[in-house]
Formats: C-alpha cells, sequence, structure tokens
C-alpha cells in the first residue's frame, strides 16, 4: 500500500487535498514584525477554542485588540482543511498537523510554542486481548490517524520498544473513533487519553482491557496561521497581539484548576466534573521555550521518523518557523514559566 495516501482512508475530506501545491517549493520569507496596531477593524478568524473558554472564565485576561471570529474545531485534518479554504486565520495544535499541511502543500507557519512534558497518550489494548507488553504488538492491529499526534506517539512507541510499524497493522481511523474501535474490538490497541481512557478502563478492565508502559511524549503544543494570513500586516499584527493573551490564559488554567474544571470542561466541553479532574490531573506545567531550537530539533524528529515510514516526504522541518515570533511567548509568561523542556 503506498503509505503516503493512507490519511485518505481515515480522513476522506483530506483526500482532494493531496496532490497540491509541491512541499519542494522555496520557504515563504518575511522581515520584521508589522508595526501596525490591530484594532476591531480587523478580524481574525481564530481555532482556540481553550482560550475563547478563558477569555469567558476569566474576562481580565482580555480586551482582545481585534475582532475575533472563533472557529470551533476537532484536531488537525479539520485545521488544515480551514486552512486550505481560506476559512481560518489561527489555530492550536500539535507538532504533527503542519508536517501533513506542508507535505500536502499547503503553506502555514509556526507562531508560538508551548513545550508539554506529560505523557498524554497511552497505548491501550481492546478487551479480551492478550497483549501484555509492547512486543506482544507484533501481528496485531493499532489504531492510526496519520496526520494527528495519536498517529506520531504510537510509531515512537513502537521504535523505542524495538518493534517495526512492519511488523503490525496499521488501521487509519480518526483519533475521535478510536475508543469505539477498541470497544467493537475492531483494533488490538489504541493511544488513549483522558478523559476516555479512565471510563474506558473502568468499564473494560474486568475483560483484559489494560494499558501499556510508555514514555513517549507528545511535546510541542503549537500556534500556527496560513502564510497569506502571515503576510496581511494587520493580522500578522493581530497574531502578535494574540500570543500573550493565549500564554496567560494556559497559564491561568494552569493556577486555577477548579475553575477551569467547571467553565471549560464542564460547561463548554460537557464532561463531568469527575472526568474533567482526571484530565487535570493528567496535566504538566506548560513551558515556553525562550528560543526555538530544540521545538525544531523535536519537529524534525517527528518528521524524519513519518518520513522514514514513508508517509510524508523528507524536508527540512524549519520552513515551518516563522521566527519573526519567536520570544513573543516566553516574554509574555512568568519566570517560571520560561524554559525548554
Amino acid at each position: 500500500m503506498n503509505r503516503r495516501g493512507f490519511l485518505a482512508l481515515g480522513s476522506g475530506a483530506l483526500l482532494a487535498l493531496a496532490g497540491c501545491a509541491s512541499s519542494d517549493e522555496p520557504a515563504t520569507t518575511f522581515g520584521a514584525l508589522p508595526t501596525v496596531s490591530p484594532d476591531k477593524s480587523t478580524t481574525l478568524r481564530v481555532g482556540v477554542s481553550t482560550t475563547q473558554a478563558q477569555l469567558a472564565a476569566e474576562p481580565s485576561l482580555g480586551p482582545l485588540p481585534f475582532s475575533a471570529e472563533w472557529v470551533r474545531l476537532n484536531g488537525g485534518p479539520e485545521t488544515i482543511q480551514g486552512f486550505r479554504a481560506g476559512a481560518l486565520d489561527l489555530a492550536s495544535n500539535a507538532g504533527m498537523p503542519p508536517i501533513q499541511a506542508h507535505d500536502i502543500g499547503v503553506d502555514a507557519k509556526i507562531v508560538a510554542i508551548s513545550h508539554n512534558t506529560a505523557v498524554t497518550y497511552i497505548p491501550t489494548t481492546r478487551p479480551g486481548s492478550d497483549i501484555r507488553t509492547a512486543k506482544d504488538v507484533v501481528g496485531k492491529k493499532i489504531a492510526f490517524s496519520q496526520g494527528q499526534a495519536q498517529g506520531v506517539t504510537i510509531l515512537k512507541w513502537l521504535k523505542e520498544n524495538g518493534v517495526s510499524y512492519k511488523d503490525v497493522t496499521l488501521v487509519p481511523l480518526p483519533s475521535a473513533q478510536f475508543l469505539t474501535a477498541l470497544q467493537g474490538k475492531q483494533v488490538d490497541l489504541a493511544p488513549l487519553t483522558e478523559p476516555s481512557l479512565t471510563k474506558y478502563l473502568k468499564q473494560y478492565e474486568k475483560d483484559g482491557a489494560r494499558t501499556l508502559p510508555t514514555d513517549v511524549q507528545d511535546l510541542l503544543s503549537l500556534l500556527w496561521a496560513p502564510t497569506s494570513v502571515l503576510a496581511d500586516d494587520r493580522k500578522a499584527a493581530a497574531i502578535q497581539a494574540f500570543i500573550p493573551i493565549w500564554v496567560k490564559g494556559n497559564n491561568w488554567s494552569w493556577e486555577n484548576p477548579e475553575k477551569w474544571i467547571d467553565s471549560y470542561y464542564v460547561k463548554d466541553q460537557g464532561v463531568t466534573k469527575e472526568a474533567g479532574e482526571r484530565i487535570v490531573k493528567s496535566r504538566k506545567k506548560p513551558l515556553y521555550p525562550t528560543d526555538w531550537d530544540s521545538s525544531i530539533a523535536w519537529e524534525q524528529s517527528i518528521a524524519d521518523l513519518m518520513s522514514g515510514a514513508g508517509f510524508v516526504k523528507k524536508f527540512d522541518v524549519s520552513v515551518l518557523f516563522d521566527r519573526r515570533f519567536e520570544h513573543i511567548a516566553a516574554q509574555a509568561a512568568a519566570s517560571e514559566y520560561r524554559g525548554q523542556a
């Protein structure tokens, strides 16, 4: 099977994007950051639901100095579609979606970075599984979302445990379907995260479902924007103004877990208080790197892993980073939030 066509099986809406502009095109470069000030005449379409909820829960984090249209998204594939359609100006994702976007010719740049040192995605078996160690997955079916962090973490986990991805069957699914795929025994293993993980184990652990050890991190949480948006001085200035608010909102949610559980997980996301508590407990304090060198190295390791498995073309990931914005997030954070993971 042609693995670069793999994503089309798991996310059919992205099929039309394949074969767009070549990812070997020269990177777009910009001069200095714009000196114009954003105002309410500038509208930014923002896909960062956490910041939207943080501003609603704690208005002192704002106000935004531009007009925001909030866009609800479900993961990297939807973000890429929004960028491609010109319906989205700024979004928050993990490290994999920018790599996938570049591979299919969607030109976008990373403008802010937070390091997440928590182990977020846990390899979890189906009910009745005989998998007890990583070596036992040989010959088994594993849920795999190519364009999302879950896909990267499962490939990293296999590699760190000495198992080739060629020795398993990667079943292309969007991550939203991982839980039902395990429940229905369509796959033998999938990477789950909270709150689904605890809820799933509570129901199926008695039937032999279990987690396997992992220390694989999904390090990067980032803001990124289409290059065409960044070429617009007023929108680039609005993004520059948004980044400190994103930082302060993230830090506020870390410092006020009970308020965050109630305002976001319960009222916005519709999960129970108990589920919200499990999610918050699994987090680690955000860190904002004072320079992006280690972040670029991490992103390169992801791209190399994916290209080595034939899912994307090999390339230099430095083209994904708009380093004009490099110091903005760290400068907006208190000293205890600055640093490398």
